[in-house]
């Protein structure tokens, strides 16, 4: 993967390299995981550290992301269709969290694959005027649920059990 080989340029902080590819769009914690445990870390500590990167990004989403592809059409205008394909992808699951609200959000957080997540649940909830207070736990709850789950794929739920 380009983005661990980078980062490992960088650093060869196992733990700082986990947190920082959860943070990461599209690939999020469901690399970010597996990715922390093939460098040597706990898997433990690879979910600690994968759900909390994943978590950073979702309040400034919210709060600001409305604004930035508004000042992203004015000044980069090339990125335009970008911007119109996220809008896209928020308004596709927006039935979703408009009829389970709270439980809608967390399910599409919670579900570890491509197109769900943390960024598409803060986006959703962005293009949706959701306030921060009731946005963000959904978000977590979503997050901490999905990164068991990708915790549980990777390494066995026997095995966590254990």
């Amino acid at each position: 993967m380009k983005l661990v080989e980078l980062l490992q340029g960088l650093t060869q902080n196992a733990s700082l390299i986990t947190f920082l590819v959860a943070m990461a769009p599209i690939v999020e914690l469901r690399a970010a995981i597996p990715i922390g445990i093939s460098l040597g870390l706990g898997p433990w500590q690879a979910l600690l550290l994968s759900v909390c990167g994943n978590l950073i990004p979702a309040p400034f989403i919210i709060l600001f992301i409305r604004k930035i592809f508004h000042w992203m059409r004015l000044h980069m205008p090339k990125l335009g269709n970008l911007v119109a394909r996220m809008e896209q992808k928020a308004e596709s699951h927006r039935k979703l969290v408009e009829r389970w609200k709270f439980w809608g959000l967390l399910l599409l957080v919670a579900i570890p694959l491509p197109g769900t997540g943390a960024w598409t649940g803060a986006l959703v909830a962005a293009f949706m005027d959701m306030r921060l207070k009731h946005a963000l736990p959904a978000i977590v709850t979503g997050v901490i649920v999905a990164g068991f789950l990708v915790l549980g794929i990777t390494v066995g739920f026997a095995d966590l059990l254990a």
